[in-house]
C-alpha cells in the first residue's frame, strides 16, 4: 500500500439514515439467487503463489520493487500462470523514475465486452522488503480467483479482466498509467473495478471500502455503483458471520485513478500502520495498541507475516464479488432520471409548501460554501441536478431553503408486475451549526401506500454538502403507478439548508 497520509479507520456502527413508513431492504444490483454459486478458494494455492514470491525477493536482493529484478520475475510468474490457465495476457510496460515497469493485464474469454468487471491488487514492493502482505497477499489471492475462474470454465455475463500493477508503492503509477492510456470508450466499458490491497495483515481487521459513503467521513462516496460493490462484499462477510467496518476511498491505493474518471469502486484492506483500539480487539480478535501489521514497509514482511484465517476469509470474499457481480444478469433499467432535461417534475404538487425561498429546482447549480460547502456546483452526472435554490448569490444564505417547507414530484412511473424492483439516487443535505432536527431532507414513494426512503434530520452542528447514495425495495409496487416525492424543510428560523438529488434510477 502506497503510503501518501494517515488512513481513515471507521470504527463506529455504520451511520443509519434510512427511515421507513413501509420497511425498505437494501439490494444487489442483480439478485444473488441468479448468479453462479462463488467457490471455496483453497488457502493452500495462495499461499503457494506467496512462498513463490517470497522466493523470488530472496533470490533477488530481499525485494520485488519497481524497476528491481524481482518485480519482472514477479510478474512473469503471475503471467505465466494466466497464459496457461487460458486467460489472454497482456505485459503493459510504463516508465517511472528512469526505470521500467510492468503492468500485467489479463482477459477472461467471454462475457459483454461493454460491461467489463475487473479485479486488481499491486504486484510491486517497498525496497526495503519482499512485500508478502503488503502485497502479495492481494496479489496472490486474485491469482487463486482467476485460476478457479479457469478450473470451473466460468461463463460470466460481465467480461472479467485481473490486473497486477506495477509500482504502487511510488505513487499508483502503474495503475494511472493504464487509466490514463485507456481510450475514452474503454473506459466506459469498465462497469466495475473491485481492489485489494493487504488481505492478510498479521493483527487483521475486516475494512470494507466506504462506497455509499454511510460514515459520513472522509472523501464522500465512490462513484454510482460503489454502494452495490460494498453491499456485496459486506454480503459475504455477514453470511460468515464477520462484522466489517468501513473504510475511506483515501487515494492510497489503486482504486485512486479509477475513481477519478468515474468508475465505481470497492474491496477490502485488513490493515497497515494504523493501530488496533480495543473496540476494534473485541470485535475482531487480535491485539490492541499495535499495528495491523507491524512489518508494514519493513524487511520482516514475509510470508511469516500472514494471518492465515484474515487471507482464506478475504480470498473468498474476492471469489464471492467476482462470482456475484461478474455472473449476476444484469437489471433491467425501468426508470432513470438524471434531470438533464425537463421530463415533467412539479414543484410544490399539493399546493401546500410555506418556504419562501430556495424552492427546489432543476438546474445547473452554484457552489455556496459557509464553514465548509454548503450548496455543491457538481453533480453526479452531467451538468443539471435537483437542488434547493440553484444560485449562489453573495452570501452562502441568499437561496438556501427559507420559512419552511419546499417539494417536488416526479411524473407517475408505471412499475412492472415482477420485481424485484431497486430504486437507487444519489443525495445530499448541508446545514449550519444554527440547524435543528425541524430541519430535514425526506424522500418518499406513493402508490397505493406511502414508503420513506431517506430521512435525513438537521442538527445543532456544521454539516457540509456530500453526495450520498440511497437504496431501497420496491417491490411492495410492483404493479403500481407510483410517484417520487421529494421534499427539504427549513424549520428551524433562520436556519442554512441545502439539498441536492441526482441520478434517480428503478432496475428491476
Amino acid at each position: 500500500m502506497h503510503l501518501s497520509r494517515r488512513p481513515t479507520w471507521k470504527n463506529g456502527m455504520r451511520s443509519v439514515i434510512v427511515a421507513a413508513v413501509v420497511a425498505l431492504a437494501p439490494t444487489l444490483t442483480a439478485p444473488a439467487a441468479r448468479a453462479a454459486a462463488p467457490p471455496d478458494i483453497p488457502l493452500a494455492g495462495v499461499k503457494a503463489h506467496l512462498s513463490q514470491l517470497q522466493s523470488i525477493a530472496t533470490a533477488n536482493g530481499g525485494n520485488r520493487a519497481h524497476g528491481r529484478p524481482g518485480y519482472l520475475a514477479s510478474a512473469d510468474y503471475v503471467r505465466s500462470r494466466l497464459d496457461a490457465a487460458g486467460y489472454t495476457t497482456t505485459l503493459q510496460s510504463f516508465t517511472y523514475n528512469g526505470a521500467t515497469g510492468y503492468n500485467v493485464i489479463a482477459d477472461w474469454p467471454g462475457g459483454d465486452p461493454d460491461d467489463v468487471l475487473m479485479v486488481g491488487a499491486h504486484l510491486d514492493s517497498v525496497t526495503a522488503g519482499p512485500g508478502i502482505n503488503d502485497n502479495g497477499s492481494g496479489s496472490a489471492a486474485i491469482l487463486e480467483t482467476a485460476l478457479e475462474v479457469s478450473r470451473q470454465a466460468l461463463q460470466p455475463t460481465k467480461h472479467l479482466r485481473f490486473a497486477w500493477w506495477g509500482a504502487e508503492e511510488l505513487g499508483l503509477r502503474g495503475s494511472q498509467f493504464y487509466v490514463s492510456n485507456l481510450p475514452a470508450a474503454d473506459r466506459t466499458r469498465i462497469k466495475g473495478y473491485l481492489n485489494f490491497d493487504m488481505v492478510g495483515s498479521p493483527n487483521a481487521g475486516y475494512f470494507v471500502y466506504d462506497g455509499d459513503n454511510s460514515d459520513g467521513t472522509g472523501a464522500g462516496p465512490g462513484p454510482a455503483g460503489s454502494a452495490q460493490i460494498e453491499r456485496t462484499i459486506q454480503d459475504y462477510f455477514t453470511s460468515i458471520g464477520v462484522a466489517t467496518r468501513g473504510t475511506d476511498f483515501d487515494g492510497r491505493s489503486d482504486y485512486g485513478p479509477f475513481i477519478a474518471v468515474g468508475i465505481p469502486a470497492g474491496g477490502t484492506f485488513t490493515g497497515a500502520e494504523g493501530v488496533k483500539t480495543a473496540a476494534q480487539a473485541t470485535l475482531w480478535g487480535g491485539t490492541s495498541g499495535q499495528a495491523f501489521d507491524v512489518c508494514y514497509h519493513r524487511a520482516c514482511d514475509t510470508t511469516a507475516n500472514i494471518n492465515d484465517t484474515a487471507l482464506d476469509r478475504n480470498a473468498d470474499a474476492i471469489a464471492y464479488a467476482v462470482w456475484t457481480l461478474g455472473t449476476a444478469v444484469p437489471p433491467v433499467t425501468v426508470y432513470s432520471e438524471t434531470f438533464e432535461t425537463a421530463t415533467g417534475w412539479t414543484v410544490n404538487p399539493a399546493g401546500t409548501d410555506t418556504a419562501t425561498l430556495g424552492l427546489w429546482e432543476r438546474g445547473d447549480p452554484e457552489a455556496t460554501a459557509s464553514s465548509g460547502a454548503k450548496q455543491l456546483g457538481t453533480t453526479v452526472s452531467g451538468t443539471n441536478d435537483l437542488v434547493t435554490g440553484r444560485l449562489a448569490g453573495s452570501a452562502a444564505g441568499d437561496h438556501d431553503v427559507d420559512g419552511g417547507v419546499t417539494s417536488i414530484q416526479s411524473p407517475p412511473i408505471t412499475l412492472p408486475s415482477a420485481g424485484p424492483l431497486n430504486l437507487s439516487l444519489s443525495w445530499y443535505l448541508a446545514h449550519g451549526s444554527n440547524s435543528s432536527s425541524a430541519d430535514y431532507l425526506r424522500i418518499r414513494v406513493v402508490g397505493s401506500s406511502t414508503a420513506t426512503v431517506l430521512n435525513q434530520a438537521g442538527a445543532a452542528t456544521n454539516r457540509n454538502g456530500a453526495w450520498a447514495t440511497a437504496t431501497a425495495n420496491l417491490d411492495a409496487f410492483a404493479g403500481q403507478t407510483v410517484r417520487i416525492l421529494i421534499d427539504a424543510a427549513d424549520a428551524s428560523g433562520a436556519s442554512l439548508v441545502e439539498a441536492g438529488v441526482d441520478d434517480v434510477k428503478i432496475t428491476r
